[in-house]
C-alpha cells in the first residue's frame, strides 16, 4: 500500500514534468489535498492548462507514456468534462492519480477545492448540484424497476435498483442539509436520524421477501426527504407505496 511519501514523490515528479513541458502553462491541485493535507488514504488529483495553440490530447498521451514507463502506471479510463479531459491512473501501491488537462483559455476552478500552483486561472461559475426534482424523479423510476425485477425473479438486478433508490434518497437528504450530494460524499455527515431511515434499505439477501422489505424502507426513506418536491411526491406517493404491497394476478 502506498505511503504519504510515495504520493508526495509522484506529485513532485509530475510537477517537474510540467515545469519541463513548454506546452503546459498553468497547474493546480484539486480535491482533498487542495485546501488541507488530506489523510493517509487521499488520492492525488492534479490539473494543468495547455497553451491554446497546442494539441491537448498529444500532451496527455506524452505524459501517459512517461508515467507508464517510469512508474508502471495503469491507465483506467478517461472522463471528458466540458473542454477538459480527466485520465485516471492506478499507480503502484493502489494510489489513484487523476490527471486532467484543459485549454488555457478555459482553465479555472470548477469547485472550491482548487489551489493554483503556477500560472493563471480564469474565473468561472461552479457547477450546481442536481435539482431535487431530478433526484426524486430518478428514484421513482428506480423503485418501479426494482419491483418489476422482483416480479420477474431478476433478483440481482432488483438489488441494483433498490440500492439506487436508497442512494438518490440520501442525495436528496444531502441537498436539504447543505452537503455534497455527488458520489456519496455527504452521506456520512448526515444526521443519525436521517441515516437510520435508510438503514433498513440495505439488502441482506436475494430472497424475494427481503428485497420487498428493503424496497419498502427505501421508498419510506425517499418520501421522508421529499420536502423540496412536495407536490410531485404527493402525486406519486400512493403508487410508490403500491410497489411494496402483495400483488395478485
Amino acid at each position: 500500500m502506498y505511503t504519504i511519501k510515495d504520493r508526495d514523490d509522484i506529485r513532485e515528479y509530475v510537477l517537474r514534468l510540467a515545469a519541463s513541458d513548454a506546452r503546459v502553462v498553468a497547474g493546480a491541485v484539486v480535491g482533498s489535498l487542495a485546501l488541507e493535507d488530506g489523510d493517509r488514504w487521499s488520492d492525488l488529483d492534479l490539473t494543468f492548462a495547455v497553451a491554446d495553440d497546442q494539441p491537448m490530447l498529444e500532451v496527455l498521451e506524452d505524459w501517459t507514456r512517461d508515467l507508464v514507463r517510469n512508474f508502471s502506471a495503469s491507465q483506467l479510463f478517461d472522463l471528458p468534462s466540458g473542454a477538459s479531459i480527466y485520465r485516471v491512473f492506478l499507480m503502484p501501491g493502489c494510489l489513484q492519480f487523476d490527471l486532467s488537462f484543459t485549454p488555457a483559455a478555459q482553465f479555472g476552478a470548477s469547485g472550491p477545492k482548487f489551489k493554483i500552483l503556477f500560472g493563471d486561472a480564469v474565473q468561472k461559475p461552479f457547477p450546481q448540484p442536481p435539482p431535487a426534482r431530478e433526484l426524486f424523479g430518478y428514484a421513482v423510476h428506480h423503485a418501479l424497476r426494482a419491483r418489476f425485477c422482483i416480479e420477474r425473479a431478476r433478483y440481482w438486478q432488483a438489488e441494483y435498483w433498490i440500492s439506487g433508490v436508497r442512494d438518490y434518497g440520501l442525495s436528496l437528504a444531502c441537498l436539504r442539509h447543505g452537503l455534497p450530494a455527488a458520489n456519496g460524499r455527504g452521506y456520512d455527515a448526515l444526521p443519525a436520524q436521517v441515516l437510520d431511515l435508510f438503514a433498513g434499505a440495505l439488502v441482506t439477501s436475494l430472497e424475494r421477501g427481503e428485497l420487498l422489505r428493503a424496497l419498502g424502507w427505501a421508498i419510506q426513506g425517499l418520501l421522508g426527504q421529499a420536502d423540496d418536491v412536495r407536490e410531485l411526491a404527493g402525486q406519486v406517493a400512493p403508487q410508490l407505496r403500491e410497489l411494496t404491497l402483495s400483488w395478485k394476478d
